[in-house]
């Protein structure tokens, strides 16, 4: 009698395929206000990152591994915003919350796939420093691309296993007891949360998705400059230089790798946090990199500012010659 009670249960429940997405459901009728500053974030990402792609591919003069380094972290900046933001500006303007299970889980995979890369990348340029300035006979050597390879691809594929990993576990998950998450696009935790049953494995193979990629990312970038700084003391040569070019790294590192940690602790750690403070945070280490990183680098990076500052008078001029 009760295995047919547990059966009958089993029968009426509803395992949800469709979902909701809900942040910043808490600010109610201000909700779409914050269309606006997510609108100039998006456009200001874009725009960046797209003068920035455009410069180092047009100048000759900056093809260079240092500079193509941060043509590809550009190129990973101008990608990610376009997988949730324009959905999540329709969502605060039209009120448009649904996703199907199949749309979650592939909006899952292209957002956390390509965000590896925002620290990935770092990793590799914390190498050019490294190489440019500990090992400057040998640069050329070492950052040819065949020799290049064994620090890209043990990465690459780290990034796309562990993915790959934490993307296919959730889909094996069963959602039977509420299908509204509490977010603006489909983040790992936010849909492992609103499983029924066990999520042990789903929790442990983030915890580990997140320890070997940022974490050890930056543990490996943190490596790097302890032995740059070093070697920039014991010797006199372009210390001035060196240092100017690691600081303007070490910035973008500390200022993302602070918001993401803040992001991935908030889910698996009781804390105080409102729910619209813990999806802001979740929204911005994907973001806020994007907007902050083509300007750091414009500015901060002589060759290219200078190439910037031309391309844009440029155009100018070519504008009023018509109207002279």
């Amino acid at each position: 009698m009760r295995k047919f009670y547990e059966e009958g249960r089993m029968e009426n429940v509803s395992f949800h395929k469709h979902f909701i997405l809900n942040g910043f459901n808490e600010l109610g009728a201000l909700r779409p206000v914050l269309f606006i500053p997510f609108f100039i974030m998006f456009v200001v990402s874009l725009l960046g990152n797209s003068l920035l792609l455009y410069v180092v591919i047009s100048q000759r003069s900056l093809h260079s591994p240092m500079y193509i380094l941060i043509a590809g972290m550009a190129f990973v900046d101008l990608s990610l915003p376009v997988f949730f933001v324009p959905n999540m500006l329709l969502s605060f303007l039209f009120d448009w919350r649904g996703i199907s299970l199949s749309g979650c889980l592939v909006q899952m995979h292209f957002i956390h796939f390509v965000g590896t890369f925002q620290s990935t990348f770092l990793v590799w340029m914390a190498l050019d420093r490294y190489f440019a300035i500990c090992t400057p006979l040998y640069y050329h050597k070492y950052m040819a691309l065949p020799r290049f390879l064994k620090f890209i691809i043990p990465l690459l594929l780290r990034n796309v296993l562990m993915i790959m990993l934490i993307v296919s576990l959730a889909g094996t998950l069963s959602f039977c007891n509420s299908n509204v998450m509490n977010h603006c696009f489909c983040e790992h935790m936010a849909l492992v949360e609103l499983a029924c049953g066990s999520t042990a494995i789903n929790n442990l193979s983030g915890l580990l998705t997140v320890f070997f990629i940022p974490v050890v990312d930056f543990i490996c970038i943190a490596a790097s400059y302890v032995v740059i700084f070093s070697s920039v003391l014991k010797s006199s040569r372009s210390g001035a230089k060196a240092l100017h070019t690691c600081i303007t790294h070490i910035v973008v590192i500390s200022v993302s790798l602070t918001i993401a940690l803040v992001a991935f602790l908030s889910y698996r750690i009781r804390n105080g946090l409102p729910a619209s403070i813990q999806v802001f945070f979740s929204t911005m280490y994907l973001l806020f990199p994007s907007c902050f990183n083509p300007i750091i680098y414009g500015i901060r990076t002589t060759e290219i500012r200078q190439h910037i500052v031309r391309t844009l008078t440029g155009c100018r001029f070519v504008q009023t010659v018509p109207h002279s």
